[in-house]
This record gives C-alpha cells, structure tokens and sequence, in this order.
C-alpha cells in the first residue's frame, strides 16, 4: 500500500537573478512502513523537497498524496488537519517550546487533539526514549542529545502513519547523533511507522530501505 506519493513536484522561487528551480520535476511513491532516506550535496533541495511532501509547503507544479488524499488540493488549514492526524516531525534544531517542560513539550500534540490521556502517555513515551527522570526539566536543562529524545518521543507518541525526519542528528556530535539514530529506528521499527529521512550523513541512509539521492533538485539516484 503506497502511503505516500509525489507526482511531478517542482518548486520554483524569485530570486534578483530570476527564477530559481529548486525541487525540478520529482515524482517518488513510499509504502507504507518503509523507511526512504533522501540524500544529496547541501542546496540540492533536500529540506525543500520534504516540506513539500509533508504538506508544509505547495509545491509550484505537481501533486502530493497522503494516504489517497491530494495534499496539494488542500488549503493551509486542510493540510494542517491532515498532518495533525497522520504526520510527525524530528528536525534538526528539536523546535522544542522553551517555557515548556518535557512533559509538557510531549503532551501537546495529545492536548491539541483532545486526548484525555495526554500525560499518561506522553509520560509513557519519555520513558521508552530513556527520559523518566528529565519529565520536569525545560530544554535549557537538557543536553542536546536529550532535547532530541523529547523531540522524537513527542513525533511518536501520537502514533503517526508517516514520520519525517530532517538531518535529525546534525546538531549532534558522533556518539549521541549514532545514539538518537538508533532510537529513532527503534522506535520506527517497533511503530510499524513509514519514514522519510533527509540526511547528509550516508551511514545513517544505508540504514534505510531505500536511498533517493537529490542533485540540483532533480532526482537522479535509488538504491542502497
């Protein structure tokens, strides 16, 4: 079953040297479970491509699906709606709340979709990524590496059908970016989540599945 799938996406933007085509042209379908790392030298569009696909951003030409539903047929409020019910997200820099505590930090996703068993769960999934004793620390409090593990634990808890995660171990050194890593694939494995994963790191890609490689926009590489 294809849970995501991008037909024909371009993404062109003004610059004072005219139009610049930074996705061109990229057609790609995901199964579901799978796990696709997208790949490429920094500016071939990695970032831009998959804002695309998760409905953040629309595309210039093209479609994206969701679970059968055109993302790009949807206005901004649609595509927020959609996200909130299927998609999670782990980035690079956490975007973890600062006034918040971790808890809190996981929990509200749960609390913005009404869940009533926001902090037991969100308790639940601090736990399973090693964080019980930190619930009540802010991010400040936390190292880097432990701000990811919040971040990553508030992309599951909800449990969702497609997780995109952008260079999340790129704000990380070695040993606690391999450390996250392997959580993340863990975690995904264990969810029966479908991932995509933009990484400059090849080591983490050859993890995945599949391996989409991006130059100058364009898709020009598969495999392993």
């Amino acid at each position: 079953m294809t849970v995501l799938e991008a037909r024909h996406v371009s993404m062109q933007v003004s610059s004072p040297d005219g139009t610049l085509t930074i996705v061109d042209d990229v057609s790609l379908a995901v199964a579901a479970g799978e796990s696709v790392a997208i790949v490429g030298a920094s500016g071939a569009g990695k970032s831009t491509l998959l804002a695309i696909l998760a409905g953040l951003d629309r595309p210039s030409s093209g479609t994206v699906h969701l679970n059968g539903e055109e993302l790009t047929a949807l206005d901004e409020d649609g595509r927020a709606a959609a996200r909130a019910e299927h998609v999670g997200f782990v980035f690079q820099a956490f975007h973890l709340v600062p006034s918040l505590t971790a808890l809190e930090n996981v929990m509200l996703p749960l609390e913005l979709a009404g869940r009533s068993d926001a902090g037991r769960t969100a308790r639940a999934a601090l736990d399973k990524v090693g964080l019980a004793p930190r619930v009540a620390h802010y991010p400040r409090q936390l190292s880097g590496g432990e701000q990811q593990r919040v971040a990553i634990a508030r992309a599951f808890v909800g449990r969702p059908d497609l997780l995109f995660a952008d260079e999340p171990t790129g704000n990380l050194d070695t040993a606690t970016g391999a450390r996250v890593a392997e959580l993340l694939f863990d975690l995904n494995r264990e969810a029966r989540t479908t991932l995509v994963l933009v990484t400059h790191e090849r080591e983490l890609a050859r993890r995945c599945d599949r391996v989409l490689e991006l130059d100058a926009g364009r898709l020009v590489g598969a495999g392993a």
